[in-house]
């Protein structure tokens, strides 16, 4: 489009310059011919007033000498036989036929010359009543003077306009181009899986209503992916919570071939929800999770509460103690209800798969005015690697029993800007910390974002 554009500018700009260059040339040429020829004529008509007096060969041929052309040997005087011989004052350049055809018409004539250039043939009128003929030749130097000057100034001038009417047409053309390339190039982005791929609503106004069409049809395809994902993760969520229980069941059915077949389709099958879960969140948009959990928030102590009430019946069949603290006052925090239910029965099933019967364990909310902190902790064995745990969590590798919790964790803590670590509980196991970060939309318009920049520099120091 921009070289069609500047080809179409080019062949207008070129046909308007010809249109008014050549003519205008034509002009000129014409202009320096008639100022050369209207010189002469002036010239001629200065012998008029002697030729009027008298027709004496030695006075005349004074008198030519006199005057400009006279002198550049470019003026010759052609009287004609009065009462004696003709008299010729200089060299004559149209010859006698030329002349008597002057003197018959009565007016001034042009000639060509051999040599090159023009011959005026201006007539007189004698004392007498003759006619005489002054000759005077316009050479074609002088009728060319400037006009060549003048039309590699008209060229120059043409040649300037074509170059700046294409300069400013690529420009303009750069100008309808550019957000084109750019709605172009979004959309292959996103064609490519590129989720995040807008593109700017500006230049022509056809342009920017197909960009703000692009964006809307691109927000719309990433809310509805994001909702399907989001929607077998949380199926698959659910489904974990009645697996552990079942995996725990099995656990207890002894020894035998029809035990062992059952706890191992258990584990084939929880297997393959974990792989569902983590494949939807790996998938998820990252902006699309974040903006979620910031624009939905919930009650952590009203979550907390329904999710232990329900691992408190597993709890009693396995003899764990429970121990439940800082819900008892609403906590308000930006994350969905969903996620942190997901990240809470993760974490939990993880302390009933990996401890043994009788662990107990504890899960504690702190409000700590810029965060909101979850501890989930037991008395079991803990975590070898801590480090390692939490890498597995990051890259989603499951060469470990706590990779997916700790990643569904970490996905709702970093989606509000905080983070979630790994260390040694007071009952002695693992202590999960999910560092919750409040905006001010969670707190009704607390804190800002420098002081919880400080905060969260303190803790880690």
């Amino acid at each position: 489009m921009r070289w069609a554009l500047v080809k179409v500018c080019l062949a207008v700009t070129t046909m308007v310059v010809l249109a008014f260059a050549v003519p205008l040339g034509l002009v000129v040429r014409e202009m320096a011919s008639d100022r050369a020829f209207s010189n002469a004529e002036r010239q001629a008509a200065t012998m008029g007033p002697t030729l009027s007096i008298t027709t004496d060969p030695v006075q005349l041929r004074k008198a030519v000498e006199s005057t400009q052309m006279g002198a550049a040997r470019r003026m010759a005087v052609h009287v004609p036989a009065i009462g004696g011989a003709p008299v010729d004052i200089g060299e004559g350049w149209a010859g006698a036929r030329a002349v008597a055809e002057t003197r018959s018409l009565g007016r001034a004539t042009t000639a060509r010359v051999a040599g090159g250039g023009s011959a005026l043939l201006q007539p007189t009128a004698l004392g007498s009543g003759d006619i005489a003929v002054i000759e005077i030749l316009v050479p074609e130097s002088e009728v060319s003077n400037g006009v060549t000057t003048a039309w590699l100034v008209l060229a120059g001038v043409g040649l300037a306009l074509v170059v700046g009417s294409v300069a400013v047409a690529d420009r303009l053309g750069a100008r309808l181009v550019r957000p084109a390339e750019r709605l172009a190039d979004a959309a292959h982005q996103l064609g490519d899986g590129r989720l995040g791929a807008r593109v700017p609503e500006d230049g022509p106004k056809e342009l920017r209503s197909a960009a703000v069409a692009f964006n809307a049809m691109a927000d719309q395809v990433v809310e509805l992916l994001a909702n399907e994902r989001e929607l077998a993760a949380d199926l698959s969520h659910r489904l974990r919570t009645p697996l552990t229980v079942l995996r725990l069941n099995a656990a207890s059915l002894g020894d035998g071939p029809a035990a062992e077949h059952t706890r191992a389709a258990v584990e084939q099958l929880e297997r393959e929800v974990d792989t569902i879960i983590r494949t939807a969140r790996e998938q998820r948009p990252a902006t699309t999770q974040a903006a979620g959990s910031a624009g939905a928030g919930c009650d952590a102590s009203e979550v907390i509460r329904d999710r232990m009430a329900f691992w408190s019946a597993l709890a009693e069949d396995e003899g764990r103690e429970v121990r439940l603290a800082g819900v008892d006052r609403t906590v308000r925090i930006p994350v969905a209800r969903p996620e942190l239910a997901a990240a809470l029965d993760a974490l939990l099933g993880n302390v009933f798969r990996h401890t043994p019967e009788g662990t107990p364990f504890a899960v504690d909310v702190h409000d700590a005015g810029d965060a909101v902190i979850v501890l989930v902790s037991d008395a079991g064995p803990g975590i070898a690697d801590p480090d390692a745990a939490l890498r597995r969590g990051n890259d989603g590798r499951r060469d470990g029993s706590t990779g997916l919790g700790l990643d569904i964790a970490r996905r709702v803590a970093e989606s509000t800007g905080g983070d979630v670590r790994l260390g040694r509980s007071v009952l002695g196991g693992t202590e999960v910390r999910i560092w919750i970060a409040l905006d001010d939309r969670a707190r009704g318009g607390g804190r800002g974002p420098g002081v919880r920049r400080g905060r969260r520099k303190r803790r880690g120091g």
